[in-house]
């Protein structure tokens, strides 16, 4: 079954006993909408793995800010609730169901899953694991899964940057943001990123010229490091400055936006936001100006499961290629027990960190 389409079990007050000897799985609930100490831990029998399907013991899960959102409601798309989050995570193979490759048996892999990650064992279809180099510590390579393929597909199939571009990043701190100045940076690109100045060292470390997102002439200050503007945007923020972003990109530019960050705490109709910003885009992208305009959805095309999952194959294991050869400085901001998950959702939610905070097993996650 494909990620999208597996939905979390719902919780219950009293789950079956497990069997002796079975296995089970610690896992985090969303019951609703809650404030991070709402969230529920629960243990759980775990199914063995079906046709096609592989059990994988999680070694870590990423707080992206996608949860941010499902926590509040306001995730486009996501499942009602109760259900367990979890965009992404790397673990290691334990079992194989009939049909699926037993040579995965032992194999680290990373996976995309939209929900569900936030566990220490699940069942997923194997057809959607993707190799971890050997070698590579499984929460720096938790970092680069869902913001890895992100920005590399942002990068290389959306926008097309190319070596002697200037582009610019906001939140060049964040998760996708720090993964998104180093690759353009190998492609070749000059890099200006917004964070806040107390990030300022670490965007200037991955290769950036750093620009407060604060200040209110923001444009200009990009306009002195770019006078004819820039090759591309990268914005997750969405909001009314989302017309400042496009403004700065210069003939033939592109504006690829990825989220709505500015609207995260917005009352009211939590769809409105999202669809006022794809008919924006779909505006400006019409108008003949020589400049694009593009909303990215990383589950673009996943109806075509066989070509989704290649492509998603393809990115990911460059990403983690260039991790295992040193490419990519991983960007874990904090490595936080899956029992503790509250303190890691807080610590996300901060503004504080660069980089990603990562769930990881703990003491009362299952042994084996």
């Amino acid at each position: 079954m494909f990620p999208t389409d597996r939905p979390s079990p719902a919780p219950s007050a009293a789950p079956p006993a497990a069997a002796a000897g079975a296995a089970t799985a610690l896992e985090v609930v969303l019951p609703g909408v809650v404030d991070p100490s709402g969230l529920v831990l629960r243990r759980r029998p775990l199914p063995a793995p079906g046709p096609g399907e592989a059990a994988v013991r999680v070694e870590a899960a990423g707080v992206s800010f996608a949860e941010q959102q499902m926590r509040r409601g306001k995730y486009f798309d996501q499942p009602p609730f109760p259900f367990v989050p979890g965009y992404d995570l790397v673990g290691t193979v334990t079992a194989v169901g009939p049909g699926a490759d037993p040579a995965l048996v032992g194999r680290r892999v990373a996976a995309l899953t939209k929900t569900g990650a936030w566990t220490d064992r699940t069942v997923l279809p194997a057809a959607d694991l993707v190799p971890v180099p050997d070698g590579v510590d499984p929460a720096e390579a938790e970092t680069l899964v869902v913001n890895g393929i992100t920005a590399w597909q942002m990068l290389h199939r959306v926008a097309r940057v190319r070596s002697g571009a200037t582009v610019l990043v906001h939140g060049a701190n964040g998760g996708v943001g720090s993964t998104l100045v180093q690759l353009a940076r190998l492609a070749g690109a000059r890099v200006i990123g917004t964070a806040n100045p107390r990030h300022h060292d670490a965007v200037r470390a991955l290769g950036a010229v750093p620009v407060d997102y604060r200040a209110p002439d923001l444009a200009d200050r990009v306009r002195a490091h770019a006078p004819g503007g820039v090759d591309a945007v990268f914005d997750h923020v969405g909001g009314p400055g989302i017309t400042d972003s496009f403004g700065l990109l210069a003939p033939g530019g592109t504006l690829v936006s990825y989220g709505t960050a500015a609207t995260r705490d917005v009352a009211g109709n939590p769809h409105l936001p999202v669809l006022l910003l794809f008919a924006r885009l779909a505006w400006w992208d019409l108008l003949p100006n020589r400049r694009r305009a593009h909303f990215y959805n990383i589950w673009a095309g996943r109806r075509r499961r066989a070509a989704f999952r290649a492509r998603l194959t393809a990115d990911l294991g460059r990403v983690l290629g260039l991790l295992a050869e040193g490419g990519l400085a991983p960007q874990v901001a904090a490595r936080v027990p899956l029992e503790r998950v509250a303190e890691a959702v807080e610590l996300a939610e901060s503004g504080t960190v660069t980089g990603k905070v990562v769930l990881v097993p703990g003491s009362g996650s299952a042994a084996g």
